[in-house]
């Protein structure tokens, strides 16, 4: 790998590597000061927080049950909302987003509440400060980007200069300067000491603390917080001097509050304002820094540090892998695209337009044995095979690496047993992307794991286009002179959501998945295999069977080249033989039939995917001969774990009896890990929230606001209150089915879903009870919310903490005490006013209002109660519902989300449907397999299914694939002893040293009858 340390000329000489300076960060662009300035403020906080007596908060707070009941629902619903983003960051926008959502939401509700007024803490200061400070700092900085892309536009700095600015991070420093700047004011004050002081009496205060003769001890003193603190801002804090030192900004300036000894003042202050000092001071140094990186360009062309250098290799040394597909997602573009290219699928495609139609009709050849764009035999002469099978992969990549990783070792030793050598022949079953075809989902999904686990050759091009394959390495004409492991794919449903364009171009028009060479040209095909065995890979497409052109194809070859005793392996996507009981339907009529009436016994084995777990079942010696021997799933190549223990009952197909012989994971494991869906659902599809949120506003919409609940507040006892609680509730039931429009409609369409929703697998009688009871407990989780929101608002307005003015109820009295506390007698406000014709102070007033969203809600709702919604304005209407909706929707998603994990728990384990839904919300990357095949001198065909419990979540780069690659670079990569590049960080959580076989037997090749030994199966 090359080097990053970017260093030329003169720096090079210089070793400027070495040089720093403070204004600069170790990444390039954007800059991050804020994110030290944010832990130094909070550092700050902590210091001054922790010197107010924090007895009195037990001493004053108010007993009431009412508020300590307030404070723990407020808190733990804010706890549960932010839950899943807790240690980890799930999406930068999202949590990013969320952080600031809940900061907002959750400040602007506290400082309404007694408990600070007990602490004596008066929190609107500092909020009305901080708006005020940041909607000032985010003009002021707005303005100089401006001004300086002007300059830039003119010539006057340089080129990298025009790089526009991050806006985030222009929010990100005002936030931190006005936090700064508060926790300053709230601590410090902004007062100016007119009387002079001397050194010595500066810092006389921390020479005492030191004196060995004080009656206190040091430890004493520093318990008394109160004293420290005024030591501190008296001394780190005072005010930098005089307007008058400054002529020139004497009329540019905040000035601070007098402190003249107890006496009146009578002159006005020249001392500038601490706080405004040290806004200045933090604005200075924002701007100085960005025109040293912008005009210079040091901060984008610097060279970089060895340890620095080491940090970005070290970033870089990582895969880049797509973690799962959140099935459940409310935002995501994918799930809505797989949707609408579904709905196209089955309504333009399905029994319209066929790809395999076309494939057929491409054909130039009639004659089956002569198809050599469908019929591969360069494996048929070999006198032993090992070859693969994997299907559903393209989900996660860490799941779909580590399978990958499996297929690409040279061998796999387990414990004592014989290594199990690479496939030559590698088959995967279908649904090779998810959620849908893409060039997107097929490149990150599929073809980089691969990729990384075994590397194409140096000359393979990824644009490249295959119009004449076989496309052999150019140093061979005959494909059965390559002796790397090959690919055959089918396709799957997921694959057939575009009409199969996705997959023609990325597996019939490639020549490479990773180190597999692929010489497919359809998408089904037969391969010769030696001993007599035989592969028909089968493309199902979106109908669960196969054309009329695929059976044509299929039964001449067997009626021309499969000899009486050679043996069949089946495989296609779906395992019908379970889908069919499990439904209890009959699908895939044409393949039966080609079992049945064709090939007569001659079908030894079936495999399929399409279900993300492994089974095996083999048929029971009865009076009725087997059609099929064995019937194999395995669709655990990547993709979200599904269920094993709702298909336990499966034990008839093709007419005659099968017994199941393994499964992975086991029946009780498979049950236990449904569980997650009670605990886990919001934390793994925390995308949801979008979705429950807005459907549990529509059903409560009719209940706000809800005027009436007095009764409820009188309650004295506990009982009583929760009788009087749960009566209200009742009859805010009774009022939406029976009343209301709004909330009606949400529940009607609720149900609707929710009944669709239900597999058909139930009765349509049993669909509609679950669809009831599953849409009532939404609707009356709905309505308890709004109740609990409803009282919480009704409480402080009766307490006269909320609804006691108007909208602007924080600006007002901000703008009543600013003078008090920022004198201004230069007239400074009023020029910004009428520089900003208004602007400035429109923009401070509005966002306070946009701030206190309790106080808009609370006197939105008394005006409604007083005077009847018609009374409001539209605007005003809308206003109110929004900010109900801010509230309600923090207080929804996790109580949704609980109510419907419960909900899929219920009907997995206790009714046995959902068993999509029910485990793709778990998004599970474990319990990984494939299975592989060794045809042996004998002919008999050794199935082993592989298997890794726990798929890594870390990967680091492997040094001995490094050290190979530089040592061998001549060599493919299906050569090397190490061929995968990344390796789990931690050596024993690797595949390969986790990997165990979970499933192992034998198929006995079908003997003449003059060397007739037997047949069947051997198990081990």
């Amino acid at each position: 790998m090359g080097s990053n340390i970017q260093s030329v000329g003169l720096l090079d000489a210089l070793k400027m590597e070495s040089f720093r300076t403070i204004l600069t960060h170790k990444y390039p662009y954007p800059h991050e000061h804020s994110r030290h300035a944010i832990i130094a403020v909070f550092i700050g906080c902590l210091f001054f927080i922790s010197s107010d007596n924090m007895h009195n908060l037990i001493q004053k707070l108010d007993s009431n049950i009412k508020w300590w009941s307030m404070y723990a629902c407020l808190l733990g619903f804010f706890y549960f909302f932010s839950s899943p983003f807790i240690g980890k960051t799930i999406k930068p926008s999202y949590s990013n987003f969320s952080r600031w959502y809940i900061a907002w939401i959750l400040l602007a509700a506290l400082y309404h509440l007694p408990s600070f007024q007990s602490m004596g803490v008066d929190l609107r200061m500092n909020l009305s400060l901080f708006l005020s400070i940041y909607i000032s700092s985010v003009l002021f900085l707005l303005v100089f980007h401006v001004l300086f892309l002007g300059l830039w536009y003119v010539g006057l700095v340089a080129r990298v200069a025009g790089r526009r600015p991050a806006i985030l991070t222009i929010l990100q420093n005002c936030a931190v300067i006005s936090i700064a700047c508060c926790v300053f004011y709230s601590h410090c004050g902004n007062r100016s000491n007119m009387k002079e002081r001397t050194l010595d009496r500066k810092f006389s205060g921390w020479f005492s603390l030191l004196k060995k003769e004080e009656r206190n001890s040091w430890l004493a003193k520093f318990v008394r917080m109160n004293e420290f603190k005024d030591q501190v801002c008296s001394s780190w804090f005072a005010s930098v001097g005089s307007a008058h030192d400054y002529p020139f900004l004497s009329k540019w300036v905040i000035y601070g509050e007098l402190s003249c000894g107890g006496g009146n003042c009578a002159e006005s202050p020249a001392e500038i304002s601490p706080i405004y000092s040290l806004w200045a001071t933090f604005i200075g140094l924002y701007i100085a820094n960005y025109v040293v990186e912008r005009s210079t360009g040091w901060a984008l062309t610097h060279p970089m540090s060895r340890k620095e250098f080491e940090e970005l290799k070290e970033k870089q040394m990582k895969p880049e892998f797509l973690d799962m597909v959140p099935w459940y997602s409310g935002t995501s573009a994918d799930l809505f695209k797989t949707v609408f290219d579904l709905l196209v699928s089955v309504t333009v495609f399905v029994g319209r337009f066929d790809m395999r139609m076309m494939q057929a009709a491409m054909s130039k050849v009639d004659d089956a044995s002569k198809r050599d764009d469908l019929l591969y035999d360069q494996f048929c002469e070999r006198d032993e095979l090992w070859f693969d099978f994997m299907a559903d992969t393209g989900d996660g990549g860490n799941s779909s690496y580590s399978v990958a990783r499996l297929l690409a070792q040279p061998y796999i030793q387990i414990q004592n047993n014989d290594p199990l050598m690479r496939g030559d022949l590698l088959l995967i079953g279908g649904d090779l992307a998810y959620p849908n075809p893409s060039a997107f989902t097929y490149e990150k999904r599929l073809f980089r794991p691969f990729e990384y686990a075994l590397q194409p050759p140096i000359w393979y091009k990824d644009e490249h286009v295959a119009v004449n394959k076989p496309e052999l390495p150019p140093d061979m004409s005959n494909i059965k002179q390559y002796d790397g492991p090959q690919c055959f794919a089918i396709p799957g449903n997921h694959d057939w959501f575009d009409g199969l364009q996705t997959f023609m171009r990325y597996i019939c028009h490639k020549s490479w998945l990773g180190g597999w060479f692929m010489p497919q040209k359809k998408s089904y095909f037969a391969l010769q295999l030696p001993k007599g065995w035989w592969i028909f890979g089968l493309d199902l497409a979106l109908h669960g069977d196969i054309d009329v052109y695929q059976f044509k194809f299929f039964s001449e070859l067997i009626k021309e080249k499969i000899e009486e005793y050679d043996s069949v392996i089946i495989m296609t996507h779906e395992p019908a033989w379970l889908l069919d009981w499990y439904w209890n339907n009959v699908s895939g009529k044409n393949i039966t039939y080609l079992i049945q009436d064709h090939l007569r016994g001659r079908c030894k084995l079936r495999i399929a995917g399409d279900l993300h777990h492994y089974m095996r079942h083999s048929y029971v010696p009865s009076e009725k001969p087997a059609s099929v021997q064995h019937l194999l799933v395995n669709g655990c190549g990547g993709a979200f774990l599904h269920p094993t223990h709702v298909f336990s009952g499966f034990n008839h197909a093709y007419g005659t009896p099968f017994e199941c012989k393994a499964t992975y994971p086991s029946f009780e494991d498979s049950s236990r890990i449904a569980l997650g869906n009670i605990l886990e659902f919001r934390k793994k599809n925390w995308q949801f929230d979008f979705i429950g949120g807005i459907i549990y506003f529509a059903l409560a919409f009719s209940m706000f606001p809800q005027c009436k609940l007095e009764h409820i507040l009188l309650e004295d006892s506990f009982p009583g209150f929760v009788k009087s609680f749960l009566s209200t509730v009742l009859d805010s039931f009774v009022y939406v089915i029976g009343s209301s429009y709004i909330s009606l409609a949400g529940v009607l369409l609720l149900l609707a879903f929710a009944v669709a929703f239900i597999p058909s697998k139930a009765s349509f009688k049993k669909r509609i009870l679950i669809g009831v009871l599953h849409v009532t407990a939404h609707l009356f989780a709905a309505l308890i919310l709004s109740l609990l929101l409803e009282l919480g608002i009704e409480t402080c307005i009766s307490h006269k903490l909320l609804a006691t003015s108007g909208y602007h109820t924080l600006y007002e009295w901000y703008r009543s005490v600013e003078s008090e506390h920022f004198p201004d007698p230069t007239g400074l406000r009023a020029r910004i006013e009428q520089w900003t014709f208004g602007l400035y102070p429109a923009c401070i007033k509005y966002l306070m209002s946009a701030f206190d969203i309790p106080e808009v809600m609370a006197v939105s709702r008394t005006s409604i109660c007083k005077n009847s919604m018609d009374s409001l304005s539209r605007g005003v209407a809308v206003m109110y519902y929004a900010s109900v909706f801010l509230y309600f929707w923090v207080f929804s998603t996790p109580v949704v989300s609980l109510i419907l994990g419960s909900y899929l728990y219920i009907c997995i384990n206790w009714l046995h449907i959902h068993f999509d839904e029910a485990f793709s919300s778990l998004r599970i990357a474990n319990y990984k397999s494939f299975t592989r095949f060794h045809i042996n001198p004998n002919g008999d065909l050794k199935v082993f299914t592989l298997a890794v419990d726990k798929v890594p979540k870390k990967w680091k780069l492997d040094p001995r694939w490094e050290a190979e690659s530089k040592n061998s670079t001549g060599i493919s990569s299906h050569e090397r002893r190490f061929p995968s590049k990344w390796r789990a960080v931690f050596s024993h959580h690797d595949p390969v040293n986790t990997v165990r076989i979970v499933d192992e037997f034998v198929i006995k090749r079908t003997l003449k009858p003059e060397s007739f030994c037997g047949n069947g199966s051997v198990p081990h």
